[in-house]
């Protein structure tokens, strides 16, 4: 299981890359994997959207179940990665790379600190048995 040490993690397996008072936001290995192949993905949110921490803004749907995507971090959206309409099997392939799904500016830092490191987020991953 693939968990890089500088992003942040939350329980629903939403990643947070922080850069500067911005995040990217994607789905984790974890996450990736327990769904399995992925073939369709829909967007809740669009560029300019404020969003709240816990907001749905993304479905995700495999050959074998499908799953929201909580937002970890309350902001407004620039960014919406749409070449993962076309192309959501990204997703299975490179979670924390090509296939981000969102980019959040004016962040609530206050959301950035419940968020787990990856050594917390591992640990809960082991918890759940994977």
């Amino acid at each position: 299981m693939n968990i890089p040490q500088n992003l942040k993690y939350e329980k629903t397996d939403e990643w947070a890359a922080v850069d500067a008072g911005k995040v990217t936001i994607g789905i984790t290995d974890y996450a990736q994997s327990q769904l399995s192949d992925i073939v369709f993905l829909e967007y809740l949110v669009a560029t300019g959207d404020d969003i709240k921490k816990g907001d749905v803004i993304a479905t995700i749907e495999s050959v074998k179940a499908a799953a929201e995507v909580s937002s970890p971090v309350s902001g407004k959206v620039t960014a919406v990665n749409d070449d993962l309409i076309q192309t959501p099997e990204k997703i299975n392939t490179d979670p924390y790379g090509e296939a981000w799904l969102v980019k959040v500016e004016d962040v609530d830092v206050g959301d950035l600190s419940s968020l787990m490191d990856a050594a917390s987020y591992e640990n809960y991953c082991q918890e759940r048995g994977h």
